[in-house]
């Protein structure tokens, strides 16, 4: 049986609705639908009067508290929820109630959301405000929604639905949008299964300008089930137990402020889409899915776990913009895994890290690890550097996995590390790809002082055609375990304990400005791996090399002079013919045997290239006829390779330097 309201308060609400247009209120417990006159429309019962319907939303008339007629407005396809205290209030308009049931235990909010495609206007969105110690907000459902923060406190202390402050159980686009000039904290339960503390299902995208900080105290502290995308907003998480941000698909940042400190493992983790425990389902490059895209806005993150990555992508990372400062300090680790013939291998912290490829073209990088086995950038792919700035710093020695036993910081023999495979073995490195490393621009600096630090290596083919590189290293400058090209660009390489360049297939010098220095001893500044009877082709570019070149080299297209000593600390002036190449500052210790002579190429006591304390020589190349100007001053010009050298510059005072004939 159904009939129209005629009689009692269902009728005297339609009559105030329809005389003063003012809104109708419908409450079970602590949650009310807000109807307007026009939403309301012909209230029926039915089921001998045990359910009431009102603009589509049918309600159990057991279940209703109070209907009321007020003067609040109702916003259109908004529900609004309050947290105070161990309570809760939510209201619903009227136009998307038929949508939305609402459940409401203490200050824990459960939403369950159904079909809006014919709802005019926006999407459905949820406006949620106040402060609770013990509360949550949870959403079921298969559409996209909108989740504004206007100002919310919320802390999960004893779990309902979930045991995050926020869980959206949906796997749709989601955007959570912290409202202009608002200040919101979340906090999740520690004894909680959550995955995180805020977390959805399906697409994240962090919006507005105002500030989200987040403590996961069970696992991550933000984590989605697809995409995360990030703009305007600032984010601060501020604790985790697991990572800070971690997502499948991709990761997105092109504006806005992250912020990420006190997590027990990465900062920012991107998994490639499937279950962990058979293998990823999805192909990162059809799916988009793994990878980790920095197009601007800044990023501070902070991470002191062992092996923690700061920002980790198991696909590919790409930096176009936006700043980046990360900090790690943790040691290495072993990892067992059976599916390597050594049982496992050593794992160690990393700044930027990725299974795929990585790709630099804009931004300002400051990256700093501190942990034995520390490195700056790695990645399993290949790495393309073609602008920003990048400056990388490490001081953690080696990590040796021998016996069962592991070291952080191993100083022992290096002919016992020589026959180590080397996934037993790490070194802390500036740079480290295994694929071909390609730099055509950018300003980049590293520096590494711990034991074995190498500044920029390539498992494959190093090419360098154009920006400014400075390496300052303890072990090799820059290495590759194949080929190197050097066709352009500035390139400043200095080892303390090893070789300038160091290439275990050819080198080839066809461009460019270089200067590279030796660690001394049968170091040289340039090397090629001939042992193995590859060689150092000079071809063009200008060479100012302390050290010497290694032993057969191939030196065509210009002329090679060398000179067995040279003053500290110390100003010269390389001209190619009439015309001045620029001035490169010496290192500050010199040659303790001045004068010495040496064959070309072969330095002097200890081998190729002499050393500091055993008459390093001096080598220049130019593409006409090189000579050299001691103890000049500087003055104008643009400062290169931290103020090492200087390009464009006027040069006064000196005294000529006697050069020999390299060949």
């Amino acid at each position: 049986m159904k009939r129209s309201i005629s009689i009692g308060i269902a009728a005297a609400c339609m009559a105030t609705l329809t005389a003063q247009a003012q809104t109708l209120n419908v409450r079970q417990g602590q949650v009310t639908y807000a109807f307007t006159a026009q939403q309301a429309g012909t209230m029926t019962y039915a089921d001998g009067g045990q359910t009431l319907t009102i603009g589509g939303k049918t309600f159990n008339t057991a279940e209703i508290d109070k209907m009321e007629v007020n003067t609040d407005k109702v916003t259109n396809n908004q529900v609004t929820v309050n947290y105070n205290g161990t309570s809760a209030s939510v209201v619903v308009a009227g136009n998307v109630a038929r949508y939305v049931s609402a459940t409401v235990s203490g200050a824990h909010v459960n939403i369950s959301q159904t079909n809006t495609d014919d709802v005019d206007g926006d999407e459905i969105s949820y406006s949620l405000a106040g402060t609770s110690s013990d509360g949550e907000f949870y959403l079921a459902g298969n559409y996209k929604c909108s989740i504004d923060l206007n100002g919310l406190t919320l802390t999960n202390a004893t779990p309902v639905s979930s045991g995050a402050a926020i869980h959206i159980q949906n796997g749709k686009r989601i955007s959570i949008s912290s409202k202009n000039g608002t200040e919101n904290t979340l906090r999740d339960a520690a004894g909680g299964d959550q995955k995180g503390c805020l977390y959805v299902k399906g697409h994240a995208e962090l919006k507005g300008k105002g500030t989200l900080n987040v403590y996961g105290n069970a696992k991550h502290a933000i984590k989605a089930g697809e995409y995360v995308e990030m703009k305007n907003c600032t984010v601060n998480v501020l604790a985790a137990a697991g990572d800070g941000i971690s997502c499948n698909e991709y990761f997105l940042i092109s504006s806005g402020t992250l912020n990420i400190s006190g997590v027990s493992d990465d900062g920012i983790q991107c998994d490639i889409d499937g279950d962990s425990s058979t293998g990823p389902t999805t192909d990162h490059e059809d799916e988009d899915s793994g990878n980790i895209y920095i197009e601007g806005g800044a990023i501070n993150i902070g991470v002191t776990a062992d092996a923690a990555k700061a920002i980790k992508a198991e696909g590919d990372l790409t930096v176009s913009g936006g700043t980046i400062t990360c900090t790690t300090t943790g040691n290495g680790t072993w990892s067992e895994d059976t599916t390597l013939s050594t049982g496992g291998k050593t794992k160690a912290s990393t700044c930027l890290s990725a299974d795929g490829n990585m790709t630099i073209s804009g931004g300002t990088l400051s990256l700093s690890s501190t942990g034995h086995g520390g490195k700056g950038i790695s990645t399993d792919g290949t790495l393309t550097i073609s602008g920003g700035s990048t400056t990388i710093s490490t001081t953690g020695g080696r990590v040796v996995y021998i016996n069962g036993t592991l070291y952080n910081g191993y100083t022992g023999d290096d002919r016992t590390l020589e026959h180590l495979d080397s996934n037993y073995k790490s070194s802390a490195k500036g740079i480290k790809a295994d694929g071909d490393i390609s730099i055509s621009g950018g300003t980049i600096s590293v520096t590494t002082t711990g034991l074995g630090g190498e500044g920029i290596e390539s498992k494959a083919v190093l090419t360098i055609s154009d920006g400014e590189v400075t390496c300052n290293t303890y072990d090799d400058g820059i290495n590759s375990k194949s080929h190197m090209y050097i066709k352009g660009g500035y390139v400043y390489a200095r080892s303390t304990n090893n070789d300038g360049l160091d290439a275990n297939g050819n080198c080839y010098i066809q461009g460019g400005v270089i200067y590279a220095i030796s660690g001394g001893g049968a170091e040289v500044a340039i090397d090629a791996n001939t042992e193995s009877n590859y060689k150092l082709y000079v071809t063009g570019g200008t060479i100012f090399a302390i050290g010497g070149l290694e032993r057969g080299a191939s030196i065509s297209g210009g002329t090679c002079m060398s000179v067995s000593s040279w003053n500290a600390n110390t100003w010269y002036a390389l001209y190619n013919g009439n015309s001045l190449v620029g001035a490169f500052k010496t290192p500050s210790a010199s040659s303790t045997q001045p004068g010495m002579s040496q064959a070309p190429g072969q330095g002097g006591p200890g081998g190729p290239g002499g050393g500091m304390g055993g008459g390093q020589q001096m080598v220049v190349y130019t593409t006409s006829t090189p000579s050299l100007t001691s103890g000049v001053s500087v003055s104008g010009g643009t400062s290169i390779w931290n103020g090492q050298g200087n390009t464009g510059c006027t040069v006064s005072g000196g005294s000529g330097v006697s050069l020999s004939s390299y060949r």
